[in-house]
């Protein structure tokens, strides 16, 4: 019985959030406590399920907190200007390196763990040189992914904060034995942009030819109008 009201209250609240028939705090508190009560359960025991809950994520909640407001202390003070001048310095005009410098852009704005950081760093930075090369926007939005979907693993990301919570171990004992699998994972991102970059340096002549058969199209008409307009003006 408890697992099928669990159930429908997942349900109930996706449905809400989805159909945006009310706003997202009053879904996720007030949900649960009306299943809770459909549920035969009393005020003291939803009261238990809030208190024990809480604790359970408290130190989570506080080191995820802190990151994000450290690192956002350090981004408005501009700690992430030079690194990101530098990476977009370093990128050229290469499909290949653009790709390899999103991507460890990505990585380096992920160091919070807020995927929003990420994007509004990365993002502004790399998409006016994406659209001076003609590259594609897909591939800048898989750089970004990659770069931070590897960072995730952090501490205080969220994929590593609420497995440490459904288990039980603090988020460091977690995280350090997966360290190796973050590197690799780390060049394995790289060689992915690397082969992007490729992809997107072989649709370059492919680009051009287009460009030169539309301005081959346009230059015998104008030829043509011309020594027609001329008598007759």
């Amino acid at each position: 019985m408890v697992t099928v009201l669990g159930f429908v209250t997942i349900g109930l609240i996706l449905t809400l959030l989805l159909t945006r028939r009310v706003s997202a705090v009053v879904a996720l508190a007030g949900v649960p406590v009306v299943t809770a009560l459909i549920g035969g359960f009393g005020p003291a025991d939803i009261g238990s399920f809030v208190s024990d809950g809480l604790s359970g994520v408290v130190g989570v909640t506080t080191m995820f907190v802190f990151a994000i407001v450290f690192f956002g202390v350090m981004r408005d003070a501009g700690l992430f200007d030079p690194v990101v001048r530098r990476l977009v310095a370093l990128a050229g005009n290469a499909p290949t390196t653009v790709c390899l410098a999103t991507t460890a852009l990505a990585m380096a704005a992920h160091l919070d763990g807020a995927g929003a950081t990420t994007f509004l760093i990365t993002i502004p930075a790399m998409l006016p040189l994406f659209d001076r090369l003609g590259m594609s926007r897909v591939t800048l939005t898989v750089c970004v992914g990659m770069g931070a979907g590897v960072m995730n693993l952090l501490p205080w990301g969220g994929p590593t904060a609420r497995a440490a919570t459904t288990a039980g171990v603090d988020a460091n004992a977690l995280w350090v034995p997966l360290i190796p699998a973050q590197l690799a994972g780390m060049v394995a991102a790289l060689l992915i942009a690397w082969f992007l970059g490729r992809r997107e340096g072989r649709r370059e002549p492919v680009r051009e030819a287009v460009g030169a058969a539309v301005v081959a199209e346009r230059v015998p008409a104008a030829t043509a109008i011309g020594p027609e307009a001329g008598p007759g003006g």
